[in-house]
C-alpha cells in the first residue's frame, strides 16, 4: 500500500509536519499541496488520489461546507477531517458531512494519523469498485500482453497455475508483479478476501515475511507488487545442499514467520521450499498465504491431482481434508527440515495419494545417525495427532532456542 494523499490546509508548517509524517510511513507515496482559497472539484483531481486530509478552518472559507460539497460528487476519496481542537458537536457534523474520520490537531499523532489514512483505504477497496462494475470488466490477462499503470513490464518470469510472475519496475526499484490471468472468472468475494489477506500481510512488516508494496485492481486486472528475489526460492538451494547448521538457521527463520503471521491469524497452508525465497544476504521470506494461495492453487488442483498444497509436505489432518490450525503449519516445516537435513523428502509413492496416506500412517523416518540429535524435536514437529506437536510457532522456537542455541541469525 502506497497512498498518495491530498493535504488542504492554509498553514504551511502544519502541511510539511503531514507530509513528512506520511512520506516517513510510506517513502514512495506522493502528497500534493491543494490551494486553500479554492474548493476542489473532484472530477478535477488525479485518479491516484487516495485520501483528502481537509482542514476546518481554511481562511475565510469553513472547511465543513468543503466536505459537503466533496462528498457529493462522485467517486470521491476519503476525507479525514482535521480541526484545532477537540469538538464533539464538530465531530458529528463532519461524520454526517461524510467524513471518514475526524481528528483534532491538537491530539494529532504519528500512530492516530497513519492509523486514519490506512483505514480510509481499506474503506475504498479498489476490489469493491471494481465489483461496482461486475467482475466481468476485469481483463483475463494473456501471457506477454500486461499494462498496469505505474509498473514497467521488463519481462515474464514464471507461470503459476492461473498467476503470472513478471519482472517490473516501478519508480526505480524491481519488484516481482504476480498477476491473476482469470480474474474475471473468480468470484467477487474471493478476490476480496484475496486482496484483505494481502492488506493483512503488507501490515506484518516482518524481516522473515515478503514484502508486499502494492496490491490491488488496477487497468482491469488484479495484482500484487512484491519484493523481487534474484537468489530464487530455498527449492533451488537445497539441490547444492547445506550444512546442519544452516538448515537450523533457515528452520528458526521461517518459524519466525509463521509466528508473525499465525498472530494475526493467517495459516500458510502450503509451506514448502519453493514458497520461501532467499533474499540477497541470504535471508529467508516467506511468500503465498492462506486465502490468496488457495485462489491461485485452485486452478492446479485439477491439472496435478493434488489435494490443496503440496501431498509431500502436507499434514496428516490437512490431506485428509480435516480442520486445519497452525499446528499443520508446525508439521508441515517438520518435513521441511527433514529434507533440508538429508537432501530427500520422508515420504514418497507413486501418487498423491500414497504420499498422503504415508504421512497420516506411515512412522516417521530416522536421521541417520550423524544427524540424530536433530531428530527429537523433527518428530515433535511431524507427530501424527496434532496434540503431541508444538502447540505454537512461538513454543517451537522456544525449543529451538534453547535446543539449538541460536542467538544470532543474521549470519546464514
Amino acid at each position: 500500500m502506497t497512498p498518495n494523499v491530498m493535504i488542504i490546509d492554509d498553514h504551511p508548517e502544519f502541511r510539511e509536519l503531514l507530509a513528512h509524517h506520511i512520506t516517513s510511513e510510506w517513502p514512495r507515496s506522493q502528497v500534493t499541496d491543494q490551494d486553500p482559497t479554492v474548493m476542489p472539484r473532484v472530477s478535477d483531481l488525479r485518479d491516484d488520489i487516495d485520501v483528502i486530509l481537509l482542514d476546518y478552518r481554511l481562511g475565510e472559507e469553513n472547511g465543513l461546507d468543503w466536505l459537503r460539497a466533496m462528498r457529493a460528487e462522485r467517486d470521491c476519496p476519503p476525507i479525514i477531517f482535521l480541526t484545532a481542537a477537540g469538538d464533539e458537536m464538530l465531530a458529528v457534523k463532519a461524520i454526517k458531512a461524510g467524513a471518514h474520520d475526524y481528528l483534532p490537531k491538537s491530539r494529532l499523532t504519528n500512530k492516530n494519523l497513519i492509523n486514519s489514512i490506512r483505514d480510509a483505504i481499506r474503506s475504498r477497496n479498489p476490489l469493491k469498485r471494481a465489483a461496482a462494475a461486475t467482475v466481468r470488466e476485469l481483463k483475463t490477462v494473456s501471457p506477454g500482453v500486461l499494462s498496469i499503470r505505474g509498473y514497467h513490464i521488463l519481462n515474464q518470469v514464471s507461470e503459476r497455475g492461473p498467476a503470472s510472475i513478471f519482472l517490473a519496475e516501478h519508480e526505480g526499484m524491481k519488484v516481482a508483479l504476480k498477476v491473476l490471468r482469470n480474474a474475471a472468472e473468480i468470484d467477487t468475494d474471493k478476490l476480496e478476501r484475496f486482496l484483505q489477506e494481502c492488506e493483512v500481510v503488507s501490515d506484518l512488516r516482518h524481516p522473515n515475511v515478503v514484502r508486499i508494496f502494492d496490491h490491488g485492481v488496477a487497468d482491469e486486472v488484479v495484482y500484487i507488487a512484491m519484493e523481487y528475489f534474484p537468489r530464487g526460492d530455498l527449492k533451488a538451494h537445497l539441490r547444492e545442499g547445506m550444512t546442519p547448521e544452516l538448515s537450523q538457521r533457515y528452520v528458526w527463520q521461517i518459524a519466525t514467520a509463521l509466528n508473525a503471521i499465525h498472530e494475526v491469524g493467517i495459516l500458510h497452508r502450503d509451506l514448502k521450499p519453493a514458497n520461501v525465497m532467499v533474499r540477497e544476504d541470504h535471508s529467508l521470506a516467506l511468500i503465498d498465504f492462506g486465502h490468496a494461495k488457495q485462489m491461485f492453487l485452485e486452478a492446479e488442483l485439477t491439472e496435478t491431482g493434488e489435494i490443496f498444497g503440496t501431498p509431500y509436505y502436507m499434514s496428516p489432518e490437512q490431506g485428509q481434508g480435516d480442520p486445519i490450525d497452525a499446528r499443520s503449519d508446525i508439521y508441515s516445516l517438520g518435513v521441511m527440515w527433514y529434507e533440508l537435513l538429508t537432501g530427500r523428502k520422508p515420504y514418497t509413492a507413486a501418487s498423491p495419494m500414497a504420499v498422503i496416506y504415508k504421512h497420516t500412517h506411515a512412522a516417521i523416518p530416522p536421521l541417520p545417525d550423524e544427524l540424530s540429535r536433530f531428530q527429537p524435536l523433527v518428530a515433535r514437529m511431524m507427530a501424527k495427532d496434532p496434540a503431541d506437536r508444538f502447540q505454537t510457532a512461538a513454543d517451537l522456537l522456544k525449543n529451538l532456542d534453547a535446543t539449538l542455541n541460536i542467538v544470532d541469525t543474521s549470519e546464514v
